[in-house]
């Protein structure tokens, strides 16, 4: 029998349910996510660093876990070292066993294996309706020999640290010189991919189009990226407070003054935003699922993105404004909340994207996005 484990919000509610994965403790913020599909992507995502993710998706584990979809790499990029990145999982209905020809094992046991804690058998609906109200929080996951009576987990849940002013890419990036992803076949390209939570699949997309790609770490100064003469400059996913980030808006607009392209996503994409001059904000409960519709204003193409964000731009639909680099656009928007989802210079030499063109998972609308970069590097290329 699985021991008792209960999931402890930071405004008093608790919801009881039994363990699943490692029993012990951990704390985070409790955020949920709306895919049906992916859980191995999403618990491998580093952008979940310090998050505790409720599943909306009834059941979870059907599929169990294998050793290719991954979403995180080693310090030095070995796929062997890859690691869940999640606090904490929370779920319906884990299932019983799992069915996959490509399943090396279970979801549970992967869990054990990697000591992430996490409950089973809460009303997930009722997390969701409460998270979608009061906002995303504090939270805690307690079993085993960690429990306590509430006012004692209310208490150690609320003295953590909050994801407002958490800087948190440092943690989950790559260190020393980085690593390198060779493309299949020759090379047509160098770009510097700065390694703010990347994941697995986004040097892969690259590589499909010819590009080598140097994964760099947050702290990659512009005379470390100029000695590598990329072609382009690349700003990844990542977790915590785009506000805390810096050096690398710094960074960024030193790439931008020196003219090289560049293309970001997510946690980049406000890292661009913040060094064309725009603000961030949290948002109450923020965006993470596979079904998110987007709008691209210029050619009023709609996309059904994945995305994994807490914070966002400041910034309306089609807003143009000035900025030290030439003028700018919000280039796309959320259909759902008119949430900033793009930015671009007008000019062309520098875009980014709140979701994820690069969703293994699904769905794949978005793939296009690596193919407009392509298309950059190319056309400057020829006009030098």
């Amino acid at each position: 029998m699985s021991a008792q484990a209960v999931l402890v919000l930071e405004d008093g509610r608790v919801f009881r349910g039994t363990s699943f994965g490692a029993e012990g403790s951990t704390l985070g913020e409790a955020v949920f996510c709306t895919g049906m599909t992916g859980y191995q992507e999403t618990l491998t995502d580093p952008s979940y660093h310090r998050q505790i993710v409720v599943a909306t998706a009834p059941q979870i584990g059907n599929t169990g876990w294998n050793d290719e979809d991954n979403e995180s790499v080693g310090p030095d990029g070995s796929p062997a070292d890859s690691k869940i990145w999640v606090a904490g999982y929370a779920v319906r209905n884990p299932s019983r066993r799992s069915s996959n020809w490509r399943a090396s094992g279970t979801l549970d046991a992967e869990l054990v294996q990697q000591d992430v804690v996490g409950i089973a058998g809460i009303d997930t609906r009722a997390v969701v309706r409460h998270l979608r109200t009061r906002g995303s929080m504090a939270a805690g996951i307690f079993s085993g020999a960690d429990l306590a009576d509430d006012d004692t987990l209310i208490g150690r849940v609320r003295t953590q640290p909050s994801m407002l002013g958490a800087d948190l890419a440092g943690e989950v990036s790559t260190t020393g010189s980085g690593y390198v992803v060779e493309p299949d076949g020759d090379p047509r390209f160098t770009v510097v991919a700065v390694d703010l939570g990347i994941k697995t699949n986004t040097p892969r997309m690259f590589a499909q189009r010819g590009i080598r790609v140097h994964v760099v770490p947050a702290g990659t100064t512009i005379d470390q990226v100029r000695e590598l003469k990329p072609d382009g400059v690349f700003l990844s996913n990542g977790p915590g407070d785009p506000a805390t980030a810096d050096p690398t808006v710094r960074l960024t607009e030193e790439v931008l003054g020196d003219g090289v392209p560049l293309f970001g996503i997510c946690f980049g994409n406000q890292i661009l935003g913040r060094a064309l001059g725009l603000g961030t904000y949290k948002m109450k409960f923020g965006h993470r699922g596979m079904n998110i519709p987007v709008i691209e204003h210029g050619t009023g193409r709609v996309a059904i993105t994945s995305q994994n964000h807490g914070f966002a731009l400041e910034g309306e639909a089609g807003e143009e404004f000035d900025t030290p680099f030439g003028r700018a656009v919000v280039s796309h928007t959320c259909a759902n909340d008119g949430t900033v989802e793009g930015v671009r210079l007008l000019n062309d030499s520098a875009f980014s994207v709140q979701y994820h063109p690069e969703a293994a998972a699904g769905p794949h609308d978005a793939e296009y996005l690596f193919d407009r970069f392509f298309g950059l590097l190319d056309s400057k290329k020829g006009a030098q």
